[in-house]
């Protein structure tokens, strides 16, 4: 079992990190307050405001100039809007002359339209990419790409962070009898994560082959395993209508699962996903807090929430300082 920590040296609350300055979005900015505390440095002073008409109009309230700025800012809620707001914190930054600007995207927008599958469909994934390197970002940090692929259609560095270092953490802490799970994967292009994981944990894993009618829709399902008597664990990137995940757990239901648990990085819950969830077989669902999810907890009691501002800040911390940061793929900051 391969559960790796890093040690991580504490940031004194009096001191202030030099030449850095951490800035939030209005999409989720718990998360940009959680990263701040572990730098131990204050969150920038913005001021986010819609004209009459609609358009966003971004402030920064001091001054950057040789700066080393971190925009915190999810692809999640309005999303169409949180990417201008984004697009426009960057490009006042630049202009206002700091000297690096790194955006810090714990959900990447669009991430799912990532290639162009039929005749005359966008590849809009791509198009981020563009907006985001024309308004004058200079890095990107993100968590668990939809499609590893995406990090290629930039021409700067992308840093993709994974969650696995804290799933594997939770799976060994909340579940009791993880030694006898199995990792399922709800489709097949998540084997490749699923197999990740349970190398880690030295278990088996299994696979679920689906066949959509279209998106958000799926005709059939066929089980590639033997879960019978097991703690089934389903790993995924992301819960948007969740509708596959309950048909998945009713199929590991049916096959003599013992236990069912969910664990996806990105929580989207779109239209009645919580509704689904709590009358699906799953004992819970968890989720990181790259999306806020205080509302959906309350309407969903099996919504469980791993904090990975951990992960981020020390992403940041090492960026700033010019470290490393591959040891976070495998490793778990202690902080």
């Amino acid at each position: 079992m391969d559960v790796g920590y890093c040690k991580v040296s504490q940031v004194d609350s009096n001191k202030r990190m030099p030449n850095i300055k951490v800035f939030a979005g209005s999409s989720n900015t718990n998360l940009a307050k959680r990263i701040c505390d572990r730098l131990g440095i204050e969150l920038g002073k913005s001021t986010t405001k819609k004209f009459s008409n609609q358009e966003t109009c971004v402030e920064i309230g001091e001054s950057v100039r040789g700066e080393d700025v971190f925009i915190i800012q999810s692809g999640c809620g309005h999303i169409n809007d949180n990417i201008m707001e984004l697009l426009i914190m960057i490009n006042a930054c630049k202009i206002a002359s700091a000297a690096r600007v790194t955006a810090v995207i714990p959900v990447f927008p669009y991430a799912r339209q990532d290639k162009k599958d039929k005749s005359r469909a966008p590849i809009s994934a791509k198009l981020i990419a563009n907006m985001l390197s024309v308004a004058g970002a200079d890095h990107i940090i993100t968590m668990d790409l939809h499609a590893s692929q995406i990090q290629g259609f930039f021409d700067i560095p992308v840093d993709n962070l994974f969650a696995e270092p804290a799933v594997v953490k939770w799976i060994m802490d909340y579940i009791p009898e993880w030694k006898n799970a199995i990792i399922v994967s709800p489709d097949a292009g998540g084997a490749k994560r699923v197999t990740s994981i349970a190398d880690r944990l030295n278990v088996d894993f299994a696979l679920i082959h689906k066949e959509r009618v279209r998106a958000n829709e799926v005709q059939s399902m066929v089980l590639v395993g033997d879960v019978t008597d097991r703690v089934a664990i389903l790993v995924d990137d992301m819960a948007d209508t969740c509708g596959t995940f309950c048909l998945a757990a009713q199929k590991l239901n049916e096959a003599g699962a013992k236990k069912i648990y969910a664990i996806c990085t990105h929580g989207i819950f779109s239209g009645n996903a919580t509704t689904k969830i709590n009358n699906s077989y799953f004992e819970a669902v968890v989720v990181t807090n790259t999306i806020p999810q205080e509302e959906k907890m309350k309407e969903c009691p099996k919504i469980q929430l791993i904090d990975i501002s951990m992960m981020l800040s020390e992403a940041i911390r090492r960026t700033h300082n010019g470290e490393s940061v591959s040891y976070l793929f495998k490793n778990m900051p202690l902080i």
